[in-house]
């Protein structure tokens, strides 16, 4: 017999209250800069919240690096920008060892200079851009938060993020990320075009003399606090049970996987994506306010979490079968969730 989830207790509570509140700050903040882009912000606050990184995919002009500078601003956070370029070498992101002279005893040494990637949240612009040698610095930071510089381990702030930006369209010059690099990224959130309402409400706002300071609203020791909380937030045995069977439908070699999944895909979700489906339905649920995880919450961030971890093979190519096209798929049938919709 399954035991009962534990639930949160009375302290928790009100930290939900506060931290439901505290979306709404944030919100409000970022709203002073960025207009529109609620469901991007909240995936954004998800994997911040989760402790997870984000990855976001839209073309020129969305304003995802004003988002990410704006939100580290209202965190209170250390902020830190990488353009990424092809000539952009890894020391460039880990930093590097340079010699001293003492010119007092005469004596020289090496001495450690951080590069940018030692900061809270770490701005990642156009991560495609720059050749896998240099996109490889991020693995250990973002798997491990540490760099290894010369055989001396160095510990990353904490909280620690990546927020990566990426062109879809583009592809001249650029360098795919490996599926190795890309499960590391917790969410891929694709920035829509505005509104048009929103679109007039950004051409009337941003072409005025106005200036739109954003205060702090959360400190790096209060956001630590709530990513604790997330943690706690019980999610139910058939919530997980979902989860699993979810990410398992992804494989195209799982005795779950439906037809279309074992025709056009090559390589499903791992592990991790099942972690990152119940991290994501806790942390959506505490965004609401909410104490306890359930099947909506997961399907409210299935779609991000899986996408990027599908391996098409060439078959959907012919076909024009997207590995989002066959999530939504998954996502809408229902069937993971124990009957179908």
């Amino acid at each position: 017999m399954n035991a009962e989830p534990a639930r949160v207790d009375d302290s928790d509570v009100q930290l939900l209250e506060g931290l439901a509140g505290a979306r709404q700050a944030l919100l409000e903040q970022v709203g002073r800069r960025i207009i529109g882009q609620r469901e991007v912000l909240d995936g954004m606050l998800t994997a911040i919240l989760s402790g997870g990184h984000a990855l976001l995919l839209g073309v020129p002009g969305l304003a995802k690096t004003l988002m990410v500078s704006t939100i580290a601003e209202s965190l209170a956070l250390k902020f830190a920008r990488i353009q990424f370029t092809p000539d952009l070498m890894p020391s460039d992101i880990t930093g590097t060892e340079i010699l001293e002279e003492d010119l007092t005893t005469g004596k020289r040494a090496f001495r450690f200079v951080q590069g940018p990637v030692f900061a809270n949240i770490v701005l990642g612009d156009e991560i495609n851009r720059t050749p896998p040698k240099t996109q490889a610095a991020l693995l250990q930071a973002m798997q491990e938060r540490e760099v290894t510089v010369a055989g001396t381990t160095y510990p990353l702030p904490s909280p620690f993020f990546v927020l990566a930006t990426q062109n879809p369209i583009e592809q001249e010059g650029t360098y795919p990320l490996p599926e190795a690099q890309l499960d590391r990224f917790m969410l891929e959130l694709a920035v829509p075009y505005p509104t048009r309402d929103e679109e007039e409400r950004i051409v009337e706002e941003t072409t005025g003399d106005e200036d739109r300071p954003v205060r702090a609203v959360l400190s790096a020791a209060d956001l630590g606090a709530m990513q604790h909380l997330v943690r706690r937030i019980p999610a139910p045995r058939n919530v997980v049970s979902a989860a699993v069977t979810l990410a398992r439908m992804t494989r195209p070699t799982d005795p779950a996987a439906p037809p279309a999944v074992r025709e056009y895909v090559s390589w499903g979700a791992g592990p991790r994506a099942s972690q990152f489906l119940v991290l994501g339905a806790k942390a959506r649920a505490a965004l609401d306010g909410r104490p306890m995880a359930d099947l909506e919450d997961v399907a409210s961030v299935a779609l991000s979490v899986l996408r990027h971890r599908i391996v098409v093979n060439f078959a959907a190519e012919a076909a024009s079968r997207s590995a989002e096209d066959l999530c939504r798929e998954l996502i809408d049938a229902g069937a993971w969730t124990g009957e179908r919709r």
